[in-house]
């Protein structure tokens, strides 16, 4: 549980502060027989700071719960 509140923690802090990822898309523009011409897309998703927020809070109550949670042998 510890590792998953990490990169909660570390995902949460990603999202606040690049507020979104990008990627790119190829897609086909024009096929005429065998000649294919494709465009590159730069396409982004936007993260909202309320998500970003509620995953990192998320991470450390899962750290903070690690802690106190009582080992068993």
């Amino acid at each position: 549980m510890k590792i998953i509140g990490i990169v909660l923690v570390a995902l949460g802090v990603l999202a606040l502060v690049y507020g979104g990822f990008s990627y790119n898309r190829d897609r086909t523009v024009l096929q005429m027989g065998s000649m294919e011409m494709t465009a590159t897309e730069n396409q982004t998703v936007p993260v909202p700071a309320t998500v970003g927020l509620v995953v990192l809070l998320g991470g450390v109550a899962l750290i903070v719960f690690e802690k106190r949670r009582p080992r068993s042998s």
